[in-house]
C-alpha cells in the first residue's frame, strides 16, 4: 500500500483508500466494525515511519464489546521536543444498506453505483453527479470513510515531512459512531493514559466528519468549531384503562401521549436561538402504547422519547422545561376529557359520577424521593428489573425501571414520568470567555481565510456541526450541580450508559469538524464530492495543524 500511494498526488492517494474502505462491509453492530480497523492497521504497518517506530501504531479491543470492535491509534512524534498535541479522528462504521433496495448488491461498489446513478432518471441531480465524474458513490463514501482517508493521507504525509510538526500527531480511528458512540467513549481511557504518562497537551481534534449543502444551491464550505449534544428525553404516561363501552370515564394514554408530542415535536419555540446557527428542534423518536395484542380495553400505558440537541443550555434547564411542557399538556388534556364527560352526561341524561381526569407530571428523581417517602425500597426494585431485562435494548430497560416503581404505587394514580435514556451526548464548542478557545477560534478563521483565498472556496465558520459526531465526548461544560440534575432523572446510567464524565472532564478537549464534503448521508444516493474533500481538505487540514502548533496556545 505505502509504494502505492507514495507515487500518487494526495488527492488521488485519498481516493483509492477511499475506495478501498467503502468495499469493505463495516456496518454497525457487525463483525466489520472491527475487521476494517485491522485492515487499516495492516497497511499503515507498512509505512517506513511505523516500520521505524512500531510502538507508535497500536490497535486496543472495545472492553466488553460483544462483536470485537477496535480502535487505532497512530502517533505521530514531533522532531521538537514538545507536549502540544492536536488528535485527529474518524468513524468507519456506516449506518445499514437496506435503503439500497434492489441495487443492494452494489452498495459497496463505488464504480458499479456510479455506472448506475449515471442513467437514473429518478434524480436529476443525482444523475448529473454521476456523470460528471466528480462524486464518489457508496455506503460510507462520504460518512464517512472518506474523512478516514483523509486523516491517514495526512499521516503519511507528516511522517515524510516531519520538519514540518512542531508538535505531535495522535490519529484514532474507530467503530460505534452511528449507534451508542462505543469507540470513542473506550478510547477515553486511552487518551487519558497518554495524557498522564507521556504529559501530552492536546490542543484540540480534527474530525473530518462529512458536511453537506444546508440549503438548496448552497455554495459553502463549513467548518464547525463545535459539536451538539443530545439528550433522550422519554415519557412514560400512566392513564386510567376502562372498557371501550365506558371510555369517557378514563384517560387513555395515547391522547395523553398524543399531547405532548404535539407540543414538542419540530417545536421550534423550545430550541435555543443562536443567530447564525443551524439549531434543529426536537424529534419524536419512539412513540406506542403498551398493549401486546387486542383487547376492547383501551391502554393503560404509553411510552415516547425525543431526539432532543443541546447546543447551549445546561441539562438541567431542558429538564424544567420538558416538565413544564409536559404539565400544560396533561391540564390541556384534563379539560378537554371533563368537558366531553359533561357533554355526555348532558345528551345521555344519565347521573353524573364524581370523577377526575387530573394527571400528575413527576421528574424520575420526584418518583423515587415521593416511594422512598413512603417506606418503599426502590433500590431493590431496581435490582430485580435490571436482573430480569439484562441484554434487552437499552431504552426498553430504562422504561422497564419506571415502570416497575410506577406499579409499587398503592395509589396507581394517572401520572406522566419524565426521565432521561440512553445516549447522552455533551456539547462540546469553543467558549467566548475562554483564551484557549478564542486563539484557537482566531487561528481557524485565519487559515480558513488564507486557503479561500488559494482556492476560491467561499468557506463558512459557524459554532456547531449540526449532526451528532464523537467529538461530543472530548470535553462536557456542564457543572457538577448542572450535571446532576440530568443524572438524577436518567435511571441507572451508572449501569446502562455509564458514561465517564470525570475523564471526559479531565480531557477538555475542543472539537473541530474540518470534514468531507458530499450529499445525501444516510441515503442510498450517499455520495462525496471529490475536487474538495480529496483536494482542498487535506491541504487545510495540514494548514491548520502548523498553524496551531505556531499559536500561543
Amino acid at each position: 500500500m505505502y509504494s502505492q500511494l507514495r507515487q500518487l498526488p494526495i488527492a488521488k492517494q485519498i481516493e483509492e483508500l477511499t475506495n478501498e474502505l467503502v468495499t469493505i462491509n463495516s456496518i454497525n453492530g457487525t463483525q466489520g466494525e472491527g475487521k476494517i480497523i485491522e485492515y487499516i492497521y495492516e497497511k499503515m504497518k507498512e509505512f517506513p515511519y511505523y516500520q521505524e517506530n512500531p510502538a507508535f501504531l497500536w490497535t486496543l479491543n472495545v472492553k466488553q464489546d460483544p462483536i470485537g470492535r477496535k480502535n487505532l491509534f497512530a502517533f505521530v512524534k514531533s522532531p521538537n521536543e514538545t507536549k502540544k498535541t492536536i488528535i485527529y479522528h474518524a468513524h468507519l462504521d456506516t449506518v445499514d444498506i437496506e435503503d439500497y433496495g434492489h441495487v443492494k448488491e452494489f452498495a459497496f461498489s463505488p464504480t458499479k453505483l456510479e455506472d448506475f446513478f449515471k442513467t437514473y432518471e429518478g434524480n436529476t441531480d443525482v444523475q448529473k453527479d454521476a456523470q460528471s465524474g466528480d462524486w464518489m458513490f457508496g455506503r460510507g463514501a462520504v460518512d464517512m470513510k472518506s474523512g478516514a482517508a483523509v486523516h491517514i493521507a495526512n499521516i503519511q504525509y507528516f511522517t515524510n515531512h516531519l520538519h514540518e510538526l512542531e508538535g505531535n500527531i495522535l490519529l484514532i480511528l474507530n467503530g460505534g459512531e452511528e449507534a451508542e458512540h462505543n469507540g470513542i467513549i473506550d478510547a477515553l481511557d486511552e487518551l487519558n493514559r497518554l495524557k498522564m504518562e507521556q504529559a501530552l497537551d492536546f490542543l484540540m481534534a480534527i474530525n473530518t466528519d462529512f458536511t453537506t449543502p444546508l440549503y438548496g444551491e448552497d455554495p459553502h464550505r463549513y467548518i464547525y468549531t463545535g459539536v451538539a449534544g443530545k439528550l433522550l428525553p422519554s415519557f412514560h404516561i400512566y392513564g386510567r384503562e376502562v372498557h371501550v363501552g365506558d371510555t369517557l370515564s378514563g384517560i387513555d394514554p395515547n391522547y395523553v401521549s398524543a399531547k405532548i408530542t404535539e407540543r414538542i415535536h419540530n417545536n421550534l419555540a423550545l430550541t435555543e436561538a443562536i443567530v447564525g446557527e443551524t439549531i434543529l428542534p426536537p424529534t419524536c423518536l419512539y412513540q406506542r402504547d403498551t398493549k401486546e395484542s387486542y383487547t376492547v380495553q383501551t391502554a393503560s400505558t404509553s411510552q415516547i422519547y425525543f431526539n432532543y440537541f443541546l447546543y447551549e443550555e445546561s441539562p438541567d434547564q431542558v429538564v424544567k422545561k420538558l416538565k413544564s411542557v409536559a404539565q400544560q399538556a396533561c391540564l390541556e388534556a384534563e379539560q378537554y376529557l371533563q368537558l366531553q364527560y359533561e357533554k355526555y352526561i348532558e345528551r345521555s341524561n344519565v347521573p353524573k359520577r364524581s370523577l377526575s381526569w387530573h394527571i400528575e407530571v413527576v421528574t424520575y428523581d420526584e418518583l423515587i424521593v415521593y416511594l422512598n417517602g413512603k417506606g418503599i425500597q426502590t433500590e431493590p426494585i431496581i435490582a430485580d428489573v435490571l436482573r430480569r431485562n439484562a441484554g434487552k435494548e437499552l431504552r426498553q430497560q430504562s422504561f422497564a425501571i419506571v415502570d416497575a416503581l410506577q406499579k409499587a404505587d398503592p395509589e396507581h394514580k394517572p401520572r406522566v414520568v419524565l426521565f432521561f435514556a440512553p445516549p447522552f451526548l455533551p456539547h462540546n464548542y469553543l467558549k467566548e470567555n475562554v483564551v484557549r478557545d478564542q486563539l484557537l477560534k482566531q487561528t481557524i478563521s485565519q487559515v480558513v481565510d488564507e486557503v479561500a483565498n488559494e482556492t476560491g472556496e467561499v468557506f463558512q465558520v459557524k459554532r456547531f456541526f449540526p449532526y451528532l459526531a464523537d467529538g461530543s465526548f472530548l470535553s462536557i461544560h456542564a457543572t457538577q450541580e448542572e450535571l446532576q440534575e440530568l443524572l438524577n432523572n436518567f435511571p441507572k446510567w451508572d449501569t446502562l450508559y455509564p458514561l465517564p464524565f470525570e475523564k471526559i472532564k479531565a480531557l477538555n478537549i475542543p472539537s473541530v469538524t474540518m470534514g468531507v464534503y458530499g450529499k445525501d448521508g444516510h441515503k442510498w444516493t450517499e455520495r462525496v464530492y471529490k475536487p474538495y474533500s480529496f483536494g482542498v481538505l487535506p491541504k487545510l487540514i495540514q494548514k491548520a495543524t502548523k498553524e496551531i502548533f505556531k499559536s500561543k496556545l
